[in-house]
């Protein structure tokens, strides 16, 4: 009989496996697919986004406001796909935690961190295309480099304070029975929020900036409904960059729902599951979290099908032709593209 002792109690682990993992049921041909997939997701968010990341940080042209907040997006799913997306994979196929208790805890505040910066960051976009298509004279002067710094700072250090400090703290887990002999003895690095931190996370994380983005939104499109009725009697360079700053709207709006689409399953069953008696299987929670993370998988297929100087960078770059000293000024744009 197994024993392990936290926090200076001991727990008899002999109900739980005595703290090993359980043998896998899945066949070797199930768990070849599931790696691969997994692995082509991986493969797909790291380069895709790390695509972006140097096509923005290269090309000079690309030195935008709307682009750095598109940047520091990427590199958040830069992150999710290079540094927790592996070891959630094996965990997944092989339904066990091999990496221990205190690493456990670091990739779930990564993990938990970096979801809720991606949405601070589509909040942050959505405020930026707000100012440039409802005000587009005051646009210059109220979206300036050290705003979107100040946007960038909100972006990573709340979500981080968070994470971290109740994940660490385990507030979480405050209250719910048995937690301790299941964190002593489980192989499965599991972690279960309360209802009060899982209310606060859907609330705080999720729902409250959501519904802000799905209302900038939608008074963007109101706006530029009114703009297409009138935008045939503008001169036309104003004409065109209405068009473009509509075109940017809308591109960043699909990524805004495909972000919500794929995480909103998976937020909304950490907010019912203490209220169902954590009831809520293993292999569903496990797919959900995927579900979500296919979300930064999505992202640079998204850009890449609706900006061409993201495709036109993205040749440079696999041309190698970046590391021309003076590459950096090339033009990525159309004519009709810099009207």
């Amino acid at each position: 009989m197994a024993t392990f002792t936290v926090k200076q109690e001991t727990f008899d682990c002999s109900e739980y496996g005595n703290g090993s993992c359980a043998e896998n049921e899945r066949s070797l041909g199930t768990r070849a697919a599931m790696y691969s997939l997994m692995a082509g997701a991986i493969f797909i968010t790291v380069f895709g986004n790390l695509a972006m990341i140097v096509s923005i940080s290269y090309f000079k042209q690309l030195h935008t406001p709307t682009n750095f907040l598109i940047l520091s997006m990427a590199v958040t799913d830069f992150l999710l796909g290079f540094t927790i997306m592996p070891y959630s994979m094996v965990r997944s196929v092989e339904n066990c935690w091999y990496f221990g208790l205190t690493f456990c805890k670091i990739h779930y505040s990564f993990d938990l961190m970096l979801s809720i910066t991606s949405i601070f960051h589509l909040c942050s976009v959505a405020i930026d295309r707000f100012y440039a298509i409802c005000y587009p004279l005051r646009y210059s002067t109220k979206m300036t480099i050290p705003v979107i710094k100040r946007l960038l700072l909100l972006c990573w250090s709340v979500p981080g304070a968070f994470a971290f400090g109740v994940v660490f703290s385990e507030a979480y887990a405050d209250g719910i029975e048995g937690y301790d002999i299941l964190v002593a003895c489980s192989s499965s690095c599991p972690v279960m929020f309360n209802k009060l931190w899982g209310t606060t996370l859907f609330m705080a994380g999720f729902f409250t900036p959501g519904s802000m983005m799905v209302g900038i939104y939608g008074k963007i499109f109101a706006v530029s409904r009114k703009h297409a009725r009138a935008i045939n009697n503008l001169p036309e360079n104003q004409n065109n960059q209405m068009r473009k700053d509509k075109k940017a709207a809308k591109t960043l709006g699909i990524v805004m729902g495909v972000f919500l689409l794929c995480w909103f399953p998976c937020f909304f069953t950490i907010l019912l599951d203490p209220f169902l008696n954590f009831s809520t299987p293993a292999v569903l929670f496990d797919a959900l979290t995927w579900f979500g993370y296919f979300n930064s998988t999505c992202n640079p297929l998204i850009y890449g099908f609706f900006y061409p100087w993201f495709r036109r960078a993205l040749k440079y770059i696999l041309l190698g032709k970046v590391f021309s000293s003076h590459f950096h000024d090339t033009n990525l744009l159309t004519q009709k593209e810099t009207e």
